[in-house]
């Protein structure tokens, strides 16, 4: 029988995960919006900055130290290390928004067991807001005021639903546009918020629906325990518990099964 996690099981984890969040900030934030900062086109076309790597590296530094026989997944650095407590990492999620000098990019802090994300921890140092979650304990945010608990939103019907989606293209790109634009006509509103700030809204009530394709383990690992925790469901596509099938849909939990529904007619 595979032990249930307890709460107590990864308090230290997500204490750590908080200051590896602190070490991230203080790497990432002051090359925001930097006139020197350093831009590169990694193999697949996509940009990676300096602030990225420095980002990624300050992490990975202190996990040697405090958690050595954890293994790391990092976007920028790579996999190392055992894959049975692992910390999935991505330093700057929202690369192409740091560059161009919008605030909406994130670094993303997670600790999976056996593939499962149990503990995680989104920083947007440029909003000035956090959120956190660990199994038991509740999703929670903070800003300059006092930490506050999340709860997903209580809507049940998808034609009150708000939703969001990556982009236009990436919709076109999984074969998927007439399934995004039926569900734009069915929905009560459709935004493209897009990367880690639109799991953070839902987990606040604010949408009811996340759905994205082409993701890697980085891009949502940390997203899984705090939509989770929040009350939310997070799945794949097709509806799997799974972080590696490079698709993910996210809701109140409510509207779960609805939308797999109509995702999938």
């Amino acid at each position: 029988m595979t032990a249930i996690p307890r709460a107590s099981d990864f308090r230290s984890d997500l204490e750590l995960a908080l200051r590896l969040a602190d070490a991230a900030d203080a790497q990432s934030l002051p090359r925001f919006d930097a006139a020197d900062l350093r831009i590169s086109t990694k193999a697949d076309n996509s940009h990676v900055t300096d602030a990225d790597l420095a980002t990624e590296r300050a992490i990975r530094d202190i996990l040697a130290t405090e958690r050595p026989e954890d293994g790391i997944f990092g976007e920028e650095f790579g996999a190392e290390g055992d894959t049975h407590r692992q910390w999935i990492i991505d330093p700057i999620d929202g690369t192409a928004n740091f560059l161009r000098g919008v605030p909406l990019w994130g670094t993303m802090i997670a600790l999976a067991v056996d593939g499962v994300p149990q503990v995680g921890v989104v920083s947007m140092p440029a909003l000035g807001r956090r959120w956190w979650a660990s199994p038991d304990e509740g999703a929670w945010t903070a800003t300059e005021k006092e930490p506050r608990r999340l709860h997903v939103s209580s809507v049940s019907s998808l034609d009150d639903a708000s939703v969001s989606f990556q982009s236009i293209a990436q919709w076109a790109d999984a074969g998927r546009i007439d399934t995004l634009i039926a569900l734009a006509d069915r929905v009560w509103r459709d935004r493209a918020y897009g990367d880690v700030f639109s799991y953070m809204l839902l987990a606040e009530g604010r949408l009811d629906m996340v759905a994205e394709f082409d993701v890697k383990e980085y891009d949502i690992a940390a997203a899984v325990p705090i939509v989770r925790e929040a009350g939310g469901s997070m799945t794949d596509y097709a509806g799997a518990e799974t972080i590696s099938t490079r698709s993910t849909l996210a809701t109140n939990g409510i509207l779960h099964d609805a939308f797999l529904t109509f995702l999938h007619p």
